[in-house]
C-alpha cells in the first residue's frame, strides 16, 4: 500500500470530516454515560505540513489554511478550530496537523476510552508516540475491520466507530466498509458509525448511495461538501459523510454550520454542501 494520510493532510476533506468527528463525540457526551470510540485507518497522528510526505502542505493551503486564525459562528466550526489550537499551537508549531486520532483523544473524558487501528507499522509506531500521552486512547498495529470483532460490543454498550478508508480501491474499500459496518451493527445495533467517502464521480455516487439506502435497517443520514462541480476531472472533488445512528439534532445542527464551513473553504464558486436523510428508522 502506498497510501499516506499525511498526502491530504488539512485539506478541505479533512477540515469536514474533522469538524463532524468532534461534533459526534460532543453529541455523545451530552449524557453522562462513556462510549468506546474505535478508528479502523487511524494514520499516524499528527501531521508535519512541511514535509515533503504533505507535498509542503500544499493541499492544507485550501483546508485548514484557510480557516486558521478567522472568527466562526458555528460553535461546532469554533471548537475544530480551538482543538487544532491546543494541539499544534501557531506560535510554536505552526505546521502541524493532528489528525483523527489526536484530535478524539483530546476530547475523550475520564469515562470513554478509545482504539485506533492502523495496519501500516512505520505509520502505527508514529500513532502510538502521537497517542503517548493520552491514556484513554490505544493504537493497534492492525486491520481495523478485524479490530470490529475484538472490540465490540464494548461494555459500556455505546460506541462511536469512524471509517475513513484509503480509497486506492475505491470499488473493494467500498465493499469491505460496508461489510465492516454490517458486521458493527450485528453486535451493536445503535452503534454510531461515520464512513467517510470521496465525491469524484457523481453517476457512480449516487446509485451507489440508492443501493445502499434500500438495504439499510438503521437511520442514515449523508453530509457532504463539494468545492468542484460532482462528476468533474479533477481528482477530488469533493467530501462525503455517511453517518448511520446519528444522535439526536445532529442533522439540526449541520445544516446550520456545513453551510458556513463551505462558504468558508469556497464552495461557493462551484460547489456546494448538503446534509439529506437517506434512510429511517425501519418499525
Amino acid at each position: 500500500m502506498k497510501y499516506r494520510h499525511g498526502f491530504h493532510a488539512g485539506n478541505f476533506a479533512d477540515v469536514h470530516k474533522h469538524v463532524t468527528l468532534l461534533s459526534l463525540i460532543a453529541a455523545l457526551q451530552r449524557k453522562d454515560k462513556g462510549f468506546l470510540y474505535l478508528e479502523t485507518h487511524a494514520g499516524r497522528g499528527l501531521y508535519d505540513l512541511d514535509s515533503a510526505d504533505t507535498h509542503q502542505g500544499a493541499e492544507s493551503r485550501l483546508g485548514i489554511g484557510v480557516l486558521r486564525g478567522t472568527a466562526s459562528a458555528s460553535p461546532q466550526i469554533a471548537a475544530y478550530l480551538a482543538a487544532i489550537e491546543r494541539l499544534c499551537p501557531r506560535a510554536d508549531e505552526s505546521l502541524l496537523y493532528p489528525g483523527s486520532p489526536l484530535l478524539a483523544a483530546q476530547a475523550l473524558r475520564g469515562q470513554d476510552r478509545g482504539w485506533c487501528c492502523e495496519i501500516q507499522a512505520a505509520e502505527c509506531r508514529a500513532l502510538e508516540r502521537a497517542l503517548q500521552h493520552y491514556p484513554r486512547m490505544r493504537g493497534a498495529c492492525t486491520d481495523g475491520y478485524a479490530g470490529l470483532a475484538a472490540h465490540l460490543p464494548p461494555p459500556e454498550r455505546r460506541a462511536l466507530l469512524f471509517i475513513d478508508p484509503p480509497y486506492e480501491e475505491q470499488d473493494d474499500d467500498l465493499v469491505r466498509a460496508i461489510a465492516g459496518i454490517d458486521d458493527a451493527l450485528q453486535r451493536l445495533a445503535n452503534a454510531v458509525i461515520a464512513l467517510w467517502y470521496p465525491i469524484k464521480d457523481q453517476p457512480e455516487l449516487a446509485p451507489w448511495l440508492t443501493r445502499l439506502a434500500a438495504r439499510l435497517a438503521v437511520p442514515a443520514l449523508v453530509a457532504e461538501l463539494w468545492l468542484h462541480p460532482r462528476d468533474a476531472r479533477i481528482g477530488l472533488n469533493g467530501s462525503g459523510l455517511l453517518i448511520l445512528n446519528p444522535p439526536y439534532r445532529l442533522d439540526a445542527e449541520m445544516q446550520q454550520w456545513l453551510p458556513e464551513l463551505g462558504d468558508a473553504l469556497g464552495a461557493a464558486r462551484q460547489g456546494g454542501t448538503r446534509v439529506q436523510w437517506i434512510a429511517h428508522e425501519q418499525h
